[in-house]
């Protein structure tokens, strides 16, 4: 059953990474992959309040954190993009993607973790 979990959490999550990806773009000029970096950031942030979160329940767990955030965030379209951008000459937003998209997503996922202890402690 639990396969079942990840999968309606994954059948959320990939609507939603498509539909916020080209919101954000659309809304951006410029050649660094915005939505990519936002879906991916948001991942992390509820990643980390899933785990800061002690009274989470493993289906939940498997819920958010495999299904969802598994299909929202993207690690393939990150490294396509960055490398995308290097190739086409621009190396420095190639580099800005890499570094940002690291420390954000560290900084929220740790930002996520404080606000999982502090709501479910």
């Amino acid at each position: 059953m639990n396969w079942l979990v990840v999968v309606i959490g994954g059948m959320i999550g990939a609507p939603l990474r498509y539909l916020t990806d080209r919101a954000v773009q659309a809304r951006r000029d410029s050649l660094f992959p915005w939505g990519t970096f936002v879906v991916n950031i948001s991942g992390c942030l509820v990643l980390g309040a899933l785990t800061g979160a002690a009274a989470v329940g493993p289906d939940l767990r498997l819920f958010l954190g495999t299904g969802f955030c598994g299909a929202l965030t993207t690690y393939s379209t990150f490294s396509y993009e960055t490398l995308r951008l290097a190739e086409s000459g621009a190396g420095l937003f190639a580099a800005a993607n890499a570094v940002a998209s690291v420390v954000v997503g560290l900084g929220a996922a740790s930002a996520g973790v404080a606000v999982g202890q502090w709501a479910w402690s």
